[in-house]
């Protein structure tokens, strides 16, 4: 049986693939990503990724508010988004969490709105993508003071050390890579050589941060092949390996039903 892949994080709706969006998604499925999640970071995309979805067997979409736009998360917004959460289509409420590189909405106001989110996960049992940057230990406060029984979700990009990943895996949450993994020096190579593949999942996280040898590209879901590879390198296990497992934990986390050709 042929290894498939699932791409868990791609911002398909981006205007960086309004040219030939349906070209990179024919140049995915050729290279054997089976499925991919479109990620909605307000309202807006979030409404464009279902959309997408909608048009496409294989391609899923998850809803939610970025912590740079957790300012302009009015109760309109939020009631547009709880609409959109029973749609067969979404399978996730993300992205969501904090950040605190760029700061372009004030903390206390994504502590708030990533507070609803986590409230409203657990109302309505979908699991969670997390952003979190510059915000690590801070999040873990916040999961650790509403933390319940039924917890589930993915915290993205990971940019953690091993003492945070240790914390995110206790919780119960996946730890998924992106193309940085590839990067020389990366400070993620340790960290996903560590973690038990039960626990991985594989994005691109495109139209950023391509992965070698396309860095410095615009990424595409295809590029997703080359981060599972460095992955199953660093872990000394086959590429079919990594595949298998990865997809076996998006399928099983965001209750795909992937339909075949």
């Amino acid at each position: 049986m042929k290894s498939v892949l699932i791409d868990t994080h791609t911002h398909l709706d981006f205007n960086q693939f309004d040219a030939d969006r349906n070209d990179v998604i024919y140049r995915a499925q050729e290279a054997d990503v089976a499925g991919m999640i479109t990620i909605g970071i307000d309202l807006k995309t979030s409404l464009k990724s279902v959309e997408i979805a909608e048009q496409h067997p294989n391609i899923f979409a998850a809803a939610g508010i970025h912590p740079h736009d957790a300012g302009d998360a009015t109760e309109e917004n939020f009631e547009g988004l709880k609409e959109l959460y029973q749609h067969p289509k979404v399978v996730a409420i993300g992205e969501v969490g904090l950040d605190y590189y760029r700061n372009l909405t004030v903390p206390e106001t994504q502590r708030k709105v990533f507070r609803s989110f986590l409230d409203l996960a657990l109302e309505l049992d979908l699991p969670l993508i997390i952003h979190t940057r510059d915000a690590n230990y801070e999040i873990l406060s916040i999961l650790r003071e509403k933390n319940k029984i039924g917890w589930r979700g993915v915290f993205h990009c990971f940019s953690g050390d091993i003492y945070m990943a240790e914390k995110v895996l206790d919780m119960g949450f996946y730890i998924s890579f992106t193309g940085t993994v590839t990067f020389k020096n990366s400070n993620a190579v340790p960290v996903a050589k560590h973690i038990p593949v039960e626990r991985l999942m594989v994005e691109t996280d495109c139209p950023f941060m391509a992965p070698v040898p396309h860095r410095g590209k615009r990424n595409e879901p295809a590029y997703v092949q080359y981060i599972a590879q460095r992955i199953a390198e660093l872990k000394g296990i086959s590429f079919e390996e990594m595949a298998n497992a990865t997809t076996k934990n998006a399928m099983e986390l965001f209750g795909l039903d992937l339909v075949n050709d």
